[in-house]
């Protein structure tokens, strides 16, 4: 996973521990003051982990429900780019090569 994955990550998580239902239809900028909300009051991303995982442990049934909408929201909200390697020889050409 890389960087920016997780940052999705983040997103999704801050967005499931928010008091937003999953019938509401939120646009860009309610999504992104929900998650700064959640942030802040969960004293940071590692609170917002910790609150999905206790959800995880008291509500199995409904906790995978509410992160594949939290996901379904963030990740069309803020794609992920994907940067491709260069190989060797590109590398070697703009004088990249180690």
């Amino acid at each position: 996973m890389n960087a920016v994955d997780m940052l999705s990550a983040a997103r999704a998580e801050a967005l499931f521990v928010s008091d937003a239902s999953v019938t509401d239809h939120l646009t860009r900028q309610e999504v992104a003051a929900l998650i700064r909300k959640a942030v802040l009051s969960h004293h940071g991303v590692r609170g917002c982990a910790a609150e999905v995982a206790a959800a995880y442990g008291n509500y199995p049934e409904l906790a995978p429900l509410r992160m594949r909408w939290a996901r379904a929201v963030v990740e069309p909200l803020y794609p992920v780019r994907r940067v491709r390697a260069r190989s060797a020889a590109a590398q070697a050409a703009h004088g990249l090569a180690a």
